[in-house]
């Protein structure tokens, strides 16, 4: 038997995550990883307390017709990145690594070139992570390094979106 690559068995845990959460358009879970222990856990729903969006049954930003990565202002969830931070204390983030594994909550399909958005990307930088692998399909993914966040700021050149 072929044991499971540990990058994949994260994206994995993240993707078990993901059902958790709330989002009507997409789901995402987030795993925290420092020394191969699992740090801290989040997916995406509304704050403790709230209403979720698949409770009430609208999505403000799709009844907007609001592109992706535009507007999170609007949103009522917090972002499953965002949560897995809140989580963490800082000493453990710092030179962590986050698994992000994103779902289509209409298809099911993984989230096509899946990314944190500006201000999880804001967070991350500021917990003191040090990579961040994205889940492309079943096996394959992305690794990104989070000081290249730091050296290419888009919020510099106005950039919206993905």
């Amino acid at each position: 038997m072929k044991r499971r690559d540990k990058v994949n068995y994260y994206l994995d845990l993240a993707e078990v995550v993901a059902q958790r959460g709330t989002c009507l358009r997409k789901k995402y879970g987030a795993v925290l990883v420092k020394n191969d222990e699992v740090i801290s856990t989040g997916y995406v729903g509304a704050p403790r307390g709230r209403k979720n969006c698949c409770d009430i049954g609208e999505c403000i930003r799709s009844k907007l017709n609001v592109p992706r990565g535009e507007r999170y202002e609007l949103c009522r969830s917090v972002h499953a990145e965002a949560n897995a931070i809140i989580s963490a204390s800082r000493d453990k983030m710092i030179g962590s690594s986050l698994y992000l594994t994103g779902i289509e909550s209409d298809t099911g399909e993984y989230v096509k070139n899946a990314v944190c958005c500006s201000m999880c990307k804001r967070m991350v930088i500021n917990s003191g992570i040090k990579d961040v692998y994205l889940r492309d399909t079943k096996d394959a993914y992305r690794l990104i390094d989070v000081t290249e966040w730091i050296e290419n700021d888009e919020s510099l050149e106005g950039v919206f979106g993905y």
